[in-house]
């Protein structure tokens, strides 16, 4: 099965993250990717530089029309930077793809630390996308921000996963990167229990998109009907081969190799001579 992912989520000029990095993922994964752009970025390896908001209306019009012509299997959600495009986005996907699940990646800074969700979208977000939630996907800083626990270890996020689970998403993945130490630990919560996902640190700075990569290769397995620990176990996976095979582009923070699933095809001069 293919499976269906509508991505709504912001562009990522310099290809890392966001739109592309999902469109990349998903593909790679051999699911199909839709989206709704919320908003354009001029931005490269060492940060953010410029943010173009999309018009809600207009949001909601990408959301209605991929909805009633090609329809999705689930839904990833990123870079949602303002109340409004919380509201729009959440309230369109409610009318046209109802009972649908979503991955919500709670965007709130980039690699470099630029801020892209405003406060008062924090809120909204809290209130309106983590209820509609199948998967919320927050990184150390963003599961403080939105739990209000500060996380200094496991147990933290332990605690804070909970805090975050309460809040209404049917499962949190608290993922453990911004913790020191030698093996990073992912942390899998929902009503009937806990998993971790573990795996050795690579020392690298090319690591941006790591968010927007792991919650749209989730997305992409429960398009296409794979349970949710199995979803994020493949995903995990997928974004550590990602990063350990990164090409190295960029002076700053750079992408992930996303395509290191794809099959690579002969050159056409390859058997000449």
């Amino acid at each position: 099965m293919m499976g269906r992912v509508l991505v709504v989520a912001g562009s990522d000029s310099g290809g890392g993250a966001g739109i592309q990095a999902d469109i990349k993922t998903i593909t790679a994964l051999d699911g199909y990717a839709a989206t709704a752009v919320t908003a354009l970025t001029a931005q490269d390896t060492n940060g953010v530089h410029g943010v173009i908001g999309v018009d809600p209306d207009f949001i909601r019009l990408q959301i209605r029309l991929v909805a009633a012509d090609i329809g999705a299997d689930c839904i990833k959600t990123g870079m949602l930077h303002s109340a409004q495009v919380v509201e729009a986005a959440f309230e369109q996907l409610e009318e046209s793809l109802p009972g649908v699940p979503i991955v919500v990646d709670p965007v709130l800074a980039a690699k470099g630390g630029a801020a892209l969700l405003d406060s008062e979208a924090l809120a909204t977000l809290r209130e309106i996308a983590l209820p509609r939630a199948a998967v919320l996907t927050p990184n150390v800083p963003e599961a403080e921000a939105l739990s209000g626990f500060a996380i200094g270890n496991f147990t933290d996020m332990q605690r804070a996963a909970a805090a975050l689970l309460a809040l209404g998403p049917r499962a949190v993945l608290l993922k453990g990167g911004h913790l020191g130490g030698a093996i990073v630990r992912d942390l899998l919560v929902t009503s009937g229990g806990s998993r971790s996902f573990e795996a050795r640190r690579i020392d690298t700075r090319h690591t941006h998109g790591t968010g927007c990569t792991l919650a749209s290769a989730i997305a992409a397995g429960i398009a296409q009907g794979m349970a949710l620990e199995d979803a994020v176990g493949r995903a995990h996976a997928y974004v550590q081969e990602a990063i350990r095979t990164a090409p190295g582009f960029g002076t700053g923070h750079g992408p992930l190799n996303h395509a290191h699933t794809v099959r690579k095809f002969p050159s056409p001069l390859e058997g000449e001579g």
